[in-house]
């Protein structure tokens, strides 16, 4: 199987979640054995995509280098890891990524309109071998060795909407905008105006979020699945990991997961040099995985 970029560049606008801003993003093509390059145009920045790059993930997850940042970079992210992209540049004029509608879809589109271009270089995954677990107090996400590439999450939040939601996602590119992408991230209004108070969230809203007051969804359109806020938990999570470079061959596990547990997750599992291989998919015995970018 070989590395893929995209076949053309492509453009989109819109707003920042935090600052409210117009966001232009670029995407263009990058040679084989690249990686994923964020450029803060307005700094003439590059950062590469690394977990050591991650800088903060108090409200997403940000990454970093000297003066330049680029926040909520996880909703785009899980959307090149599902797509199988593995060099690409991402160009925007400011210092976080367009929330567009708070989800994912509006990315997958993005890439659909670029197209994907095989290149000559041989495509190569993260493999897990042994596990690898962070925890904070009953909180915990881990990377367990399997033939699937799997992610089972749970959650429990304590408002009659939520409560306990589980989703258990078999991945595929097709799987994915099928099931994942669409689930929106969402908050509380107490905590938005408390946010906005501070000066931050001020581009979010009820076109961009799942808004919840003490008992209900906000959103006259309702939610898009009945399990929405799990959902979107995992497309998170694969935005998270995404930051290690490849893919992974193996189940993520998570109860009440959040970007920093996920952070930290990563930085873990590079500390454990004998629970990892970066292999080529080709030499992987999991025919069922290579499928999974079709």
């Amino acid at each position: 199987m070989q590395q893929q970029t995209i076949f053309k560049a492509v453009e989109a606008v819109g707003i920042g979640l935090h600052k409210g801003d117009p966001i232009k993003l670029r995407l263009e093509p990058l040679n084989e054995n690249a990686g994923i390059v964020f450029y803060r145009e307005d700094l003439a920045v590059s950062i590469e995509l690394s977990p050591f790059s991650v800088i903060d993930t108090r409200m997403a997850t940000v990454i970093g280098l000297d003066n330049a940042t680029i926040s909520t970079i996880e909703h785009f992210l899980s959307a090149v890891y599902a797509y199988g992209i593995d060099n690409l540049r991402v160009i925007v004029n400011g210092n976080e990524m367009p929330i567009m509608d708070g989800s994912a879809i509006a990315f997958c589109y993005l890439l659909d309109e670029a197209g994907i271009q095989k290149q000559n270089a041989s495509k190569k995954v993260i493999h897990i071998k042994k596990p690898i677990e962070v925890t904070e107090g009953e909180k915990f996400a881990r990377l367990l060795p399997s033939d699937h590439a799997m992610f089972d999450f749970k959650i429990h939040f304590n408002h009659p909407v939520i409560g306990k939601q589980e989703e258990v996602f078999h991945f595929s590119r097709q799987n994915f905008v099928k099931e994942i992408a669409r689930a929106r991230t969402f908050g509380f209004i107490n905590d938005i105006q408390m946010l906005q108070a501070q000066g931050l969230a001020k581009g979010a809203s009820l076109q961009n979020a799942i808004g919840l007051d003490e008992n209900k969804v906000l959103n006259p359109e309702g939610l898009r699945f009945e399990n929405e806020f799990a959902r979107h938990k995992i497309l998170d999570a694969m935005g998270d990991l995404r930051v290690l470079g490849y893919n992974i061959l193996g189940k993520y596990e998570s109860f009440a997961g959040s970007h920093a547990l996920n952070a930290k997750l990563t930085r873990a599992l590079l500390e454990k040099e004998d629970a990892y291989e970066v292999v080529e998919v080709d030499a992987l015995e999991s025919i069922s995985f290579a499928k999974s970018f079709a």
